[in-house]
């Protein structure tokens, strides 16, 4: 409150001593210092800077140049110092200035709209110099109300009135007065709104393509009292030369739908001022998330082609969807394959080190930077180390939140919004960090439901499968652990005494790492098995149907113990786990196994072993025992979303 008491005062004295400077400097000296005004506060305004130029870049700039929308940008906060001189000189403007300075395009619109005699509304939105408007129509011989929302500093609100009412203009403050209004718009007089900045009461329509929240009154009125509207458009043609534009009279057309009859008017309405705010794109206020109140967000993941990380990142989609949807926002997904160019060992880091997102647009592929570039997300998601600086850099350029999963590599934490980071890769604790027990994924009871029935309904199984069934999921190698044929072999003898005993089908799938030794073991081990009801060799049949169902119709899972990410799907999908250890595995990954054999969510056995492991925890059937990784999401995403 003190803050905002000592910024009232100053920004008062500021304009008071522009208003008396403007008296003794030429206009047009006055408008070039009110440019450089909008270069210093260009310079300093990081915040909104940034912002403006995200908007600029979503709505109207060319996308695969970044120039384009500083440009765009710089020339907009020019524009906006420009204005803000103008309005301090508004206590000398009088007829004869206007008259030279001021040229009204369609002025018999004017004529034409009072002739219908229901009142006329001009209709504005924030851009160009909005606050010469009292004073241009109260010098055109007709009267005019300006109704204003009270700003947050009370002196500098007060100050700005007594420009307002120069002239003898009207105010009429939204606040209390609804009644005035209408009652001037009855005596068939002019009142001055504006249509965009809608906020949380506003209606949702498409603004540049996408869904905005547009202030409904003159709408409203237009369609219960059949007043005229005149969209109103100003652009600064040089120095105070003004061109005001007024298009044709528009009137609300209703059917028997009024809650359609709204949406629909204001769309049109709004499709007026984007057709000029696209010719004239440096004269609109930017600076504001025009986006904000829209029921839908655009989510990118950025996928560094491993399917693991890419079912993370989706795994944390789903989590993202179903919050928005409780708040009635609807989640458009993308996503999209980084893939580096030749010289990224060179200009990656630069790009890391500057924020520069021409060395980034270096360190990628052209035809990568290129589909990257189409996108306007709201949200983007990254799993793994080489995509962060990515996910880093186009967040800060289009404003978006930033979701990393896993340790980026060499870059900082605190450069996202938020960092899902599994506990066995030793994170600090941060209040945008989510500490997870394994990886995230698309696992719940409908995804499972959903697979199991696409997979029974597919020619993959050999007859119906009924009873128990144990799951085999075999990875592939990795940087120092590999899968020979002599482990499918010793794994297979167990798993087929373990069949023998219970009674079992079996469901078996590899990878698309598995190496092709031991894929052709395994077509060996159980091509002819008559109690493996499914056989997969991802290599040969990658069906996205098959891990997901495997986990559904199994009460048992087998999993080779190298690949975080499918472990974390079958203890995700509550299931009994079985993980037989081996040698040549990371320290995070035998973290990992550690951790989750000590509470309880999987059975850590030698290969000789499993067999045995495998009866016990079938006849015992001891509690089976998950992670709570998505509440803690969730509880994250709450503060960010």
């Amino acid at each position: 409150m003190k803050q905002n008491l000592i910024a009232d005062y100053l920004i008062c004295i500021l304009f008071r001593g522009l208003s008396f400077f403007t008296y003794f400097v030429p206009l047009n000296f006055s408008l070039f210092l009110g440019r450089r005004l909008g270069d210093l506060i260009y310079f300093f305004d990081k915040r909104h800077r940034a912002v403006a130029y995200a908007n600029i870049r979503k709505a109207v700039a060319d996308k695969f140049d970044c120039a384009s929308s500083a440009r765009i940008t710089r020339k907009a906060y020019q524009a906006f110092g420009q204005n803000i001189i103008e309005i301090a000189f508004i206590p000398r403007i009088n007829k004869r200035y206007l008259e030279k300075y001021i040229h009204i395009e369609n002025k018999a619109n004017i004529e034409a709209a009072f002739k219908r005699g229901k009142g006329v509304i001009f209709l504005i939105v924030h851009e160009g110099n909005w606050e010469l408007s009292n004073i241009i129509c109260a010098n055109l011989g007709f009267p005019f109300v300006l109704f204003v929302r009270d700003q947050g500093f009370p002196r500098l609100n007060a100050l700005l009135n007594s420009y307002r009412l120069k002239q003898e203009a009207m105010i009429i403050h939204k606040d209390g007065g609804t009644r005035q209004l209408i009652e001037a718009l009855k005596s068939n007089q002019a009142v001055g709104m504006t249509v965009d900045q809608g906020g949380k009461s506003g209606q949702i329509v498409k603004f540049f393509g996408r869904q905005a929240s547009m202030s409904v009154g003159a709408v409203k009125l237009a369609l219960k009292y059949d007043c005229s509207i005149i969209p109103v458009f100003y652009t600064r043609i040089k120095g105070p030369y003004t061109k005001v534009i007024l298009e044709q009279v528009y009137t609300a057309t209703r059917t028997a739908d009024p809650e359609n009859d709204l949406r629909e008017n204001l769309q049109r309405l709004t499709n007026i001022y984007e057709k000029y705010i696209r010719q004239y794109p440096h004269e609109y206020l930017w600076t504001y998330k025009i986006w904000k109140y829209g029921r839908e967000r655009e989510v990118l993941i950025l996928s560094d082609g491993r399917a693991g990380h890419l079912r993370q990142s989706e795994g944390l989609v789903k989590l993202i969807g179903r919050q928005l949807a409780s708040r009635g926002i609807k989640t458009n997904l993308s996503v999209q394959e980084v893939k580096f160019g030749r010289q990224a060992v060179v200009w990656l880091p630069l790009a890391k080190a500057t924020g520069c997102l021409r060395c980034l647009r270096r360190a990628l592929t052209k035809e990568s930077w290129t589909q990257l570039m189409r996108f306007g997300p709201d949200i983007i998601i990254s799993a793994g180390g080489s995509t962060g600086v990515v996910n880093y850099l186009l967040a800060k350029e289009n404003q978006a939140k930033s979701i990393v999963l896993m340790r980026p590599a060499n870059l900082s934490l605190n450069k996202f919004d938020l960092a899902i980071i599994p506990r066995h890769d030793r994170p600090a604790e941060r209040r945008n960090v989510v500490i997870t027990e394994g990886a995230l994924n698309l696992i719940d009871a409908d995804y499972l439901n959903a697979k199991s029935k696409r997979i029974q309904q597919s020619n993959l199984l050999k007859g119906p499968v009924s009873g128990l069934c144990i799951g085999v999921l075999i990875g592939g190698n990795s940087k120092k652990f590999s899968i020979d044929a002599h482990d499918i072999i010793e794994l297979s003898g167990q798993i087929k005494k373990s069949a023998e005993e219970l009674n079992a089908g079996l469901l078996i799938s590899t990878s698309r790492r598995t190496p092709p030794e031991a894929e052709q073991a395994v077509k060996d081990e159980f091509a002819d098995y008559p109690r493996c009801k499914l056989l997969v060799i991802a290599n040969e049949n990658n069906n996205p149907d098959v891990a997901g169902g495997i986990l559904g119709l199994s009460g048992i899972i087998i999993c080779s113990p190298e690949s975080i990410s499918m472990i974390s799907e079958a203890v995700t999908a509550e299931k009994y786990v079985v993980v037989y250890k081996a040698g040549g595995l990371s320290r995070k990954h035998r973290d990992f196994l550690k951790s989750y054999q000590e509470k309880g969510y999987l059975y850590l056995k030698e290969i000789q072993d499993l067999a045995g492991a495998i009866r016990e925890v079938w006849v015992n059937k001891p509690k089976i025992n998950t992670p709570e990784d998505n509440l803690k999401v969730i509880k994250a995403l709450n503060r960010i979303l």
